[in-house]
């Protein structure tokens, strides 16, 4: 048994980065020193072959590198022409960037409720919010799992809204055959190190339909220039590190073959669960590819099994807490609890079990005879 997998007996971590590094590190490293030897830091050649790899994967004609997942959401937004008063209908339960890229703009998050199987964004609900200061809507493919985008872009149409699909936890999902990012206006996703494709820093990108939009987009990440110290527009600073970008190049061939093995995870995980009433499992619909960022079950004594669970050197993880509508820093637009339920009820039941390729079938029956034991336990 390998060092990493003999940690593993001991405490399992809700992803275990160090034995994917393992497994390319020979790579990686001949990727960084390529980098290191050019020279060439800032937008070289790594990351246009990124963007042209990301681009094909996601069926985008275009795409963009950014410094970040949250940078990809803001500069789309600023792309689309959102700005100061408008309103952008955003899920209520995400994590808070989603939220936070349109406060940023001066614009208004306005938090729709979540479906309670998928925990993506309700379009029934979303299409009350409607307004005419609405100028956009962010479906979010939480967890892995595609958003409904014909319910999303046949609202989008009725109200001439953009869409910016929400693809930080879902690269190399599908709705309908069809990539997450391929679906909306713009695309957005993060290479945070945690995600399905991760690099060893935060780095993001921007997926779109036309050279136009690209341009644009490029300039508004370089200080709102096309040439050099000569600034067009109000932009920022936000590129994508050539070093993170060698990096994404190593590990781009892989995630195919890494979303199949979450996917492999994820039914032992089904198989060994099934049977405990308890506990919710993550719903699929026929509709999508899921290819389980997180594995999140839904279980009333939620607090408890987690305590249970590290207890016994299972790492797991809350995603999300609070949901975005009662977060302090939104107080001022006046939510209260009980306006956003199933939001609010996924807050208190949601709970993701460790999830990564490199699972094994004996780590999976660790978590669940955890899980089992904890559930069968008298309430404290």
């Amino acid at each position: 048994m390998d060092a990493t997998k003999e940690g593993r007996k001991h405490n399992l971590p809700i992803v275990d980065l160090k034995a994917q590094y393992e497994s390319l590190r020979d790579e990686i490293t001949s990727a960084i020193a390529g980098v290191l030897e050019m020279q060439h830091f800032i937008l070289g050649p790594n990351v246009a072959a990124l963007e042209r790899e990301i681009a094909e994967l996601c069926s985008s004609q275009f795409a963009v590198g950014v410094a970040s997942g949250t940078d990809a959401l803001i500069l789309a937004l600023r792309a689309a022409g959102v700005g100061i008063g408008d309103e952008v209908i955003v899920p209520a339960f995400s994590f808070v960037a989603t939220a936070d890229a349109v406060s940023i703009l001066g614009a208004v998050p306005v938090f729709a409720d979540i479906d309670p199987l998928t925990f993506n964004i309700n379009a029934t609900h979303a299409a009350t919010l409607v307004t005419d200061r609405t100028r956009a809507i962010i479906p979010v493919h939480l967890y892995g799992q595609s958003a409904d985008m014909d319910e999303i872009s046949a609202l989008a149409s009725r109200h001439r809204l953009i869409v910016i699909e929400d693809c930080a936890q879902a690269l190399g999902a599908t709705w309908k055959d069809r990539p997450t990012c391929s679906h909306g206006d713009y695309g957005c996703i993060s290479f945070f190190p945690s995600k399905n494709l991760g690099a060893y820093g935060d780095g993001g990108m921007i997926t779109v339909r036309s050279a136009q939009e690209a341009a644009s987009l490029k300039m508004l990440r370089s200080h709102g220039s096309a040439r050099k110290y000569h600034s067009d527009v109000q932009g920022m600073n936000s590129r994508l590190d050539e070093l993170q970008a060698a990096i994404l190049r190593v590990k781009l061939p892989h995630l195919r073959d890494w979303n199949e093995r979450r996917r492999h995870v994820a039914a032992m995980y089904r198989e060994a669960l099934g049977q405990l009433e308890e506990v919710t499992l993550p719903f699929e619909s026929s509709n999508v590819r899921h290819v389980y960022h997180q594995f999140t079950i839904r279980v009333a004594r939620r607090d408890e099994v987690q305590k249970a669970l590290f207890a016994s050197g299972i790492q797991t993880f809350v995603y999300y807490p609070v949901p975005l509508h009662l977060q302090p820093m939104y107080a001022h637009l006046d939510y209260k609890r009980g306006d956003l339920p199933t939001s609010e009820n996924a807050a208190k039941e949601a709970l993701s079990l460790p999830m990564f390729p490199e699972m094994t079938e004996e780590d999976v029956m660790r978590v669940a005879g955890c899980l089992r034991e904890c559930l069968a336990a008298p309430v404290v």
